[in-house]
């Protein structure tokens, strides 16, 4: 069954259809929410209170793009609300790999690349981690992450492109010496 017709039919009263919605995007929105701040539980609650402002807002998605385009803005949305509630140190130590919807078995010397290169894109400024974030590795869009954001296509791209550079700049010393995870 197709997003449009879940909605209307959440509309309706409807709460299968909202467990339906629900499972057709709760692991892209989880997936998102990990990648964006790093902690596997802060996710599983974001993610949650993703879907209760999506659910309180169906009215406002107007069907001119993909709700599931529209679901991952209100995702970010609430990440980055979460992110300045908390006002954490983020010091991650736990790998994308690691999260429980990814598994699969990796071997010694590519999480320790992975731990290097984690904590290289957590040292990015947030404007320019998250861009990266969506891009590598979620894969989305100029124009998904420009509408996610609230921002200018040119301006995603510009903030990608500063992040590359930055990456470049933190993992440069990779070739220059034998510990790693000191550097970055």
């Amino acid at each position: 069954m197709e997003d449009r017709q879940l909605i209307d039919r959440i509309k309706n009263g409807d709460a299968a259809a909202e467990r339906a919605l629900y499972d057709l995007h709760v692991d892209t929105v989880f997936r998102l929410a990990y990648r964006m701040c790093g902690d596997e539980a802060m996710a599983e609650e974001m993610t949650q209170d993703t879907f209760l402002r999506a659910f309180d807002r169906l009215d406002d998605w107007r069907g001119d793009a993909p709700f599931g385009a529209w679901l991952r803005s209100v995702a970010v949305s609430v990440v980055l609300n979460g992110l300045r509630k908390s006002k954490r140190v983020r010091d991650r130590e736990t790998l994308v790999a690691d999260a429980a919807v990814l598994g699969g078995g990796v071997p010694a010397a590519d999480i320790d690349l992975r731990r290097v290169l984690d904590r290289a894109v957590d040292a990015l400024p947030e404007h320019h981690r998250l861009v990266f974030v969506m891009h590598e590795m979620e894969g989305y869009t100029h124009q998904e992450i420009a509408h996610a954001l609230g921002t200018q296509v040119g301006t995603a791209k510009a903030r990608l492109s500063r992040a590359r550079a930055q990456l470049r700049d933190l993992l440069s010393g990779l070739t220059a010496g034998p510990n790693l995870e000191s550097e970055v």
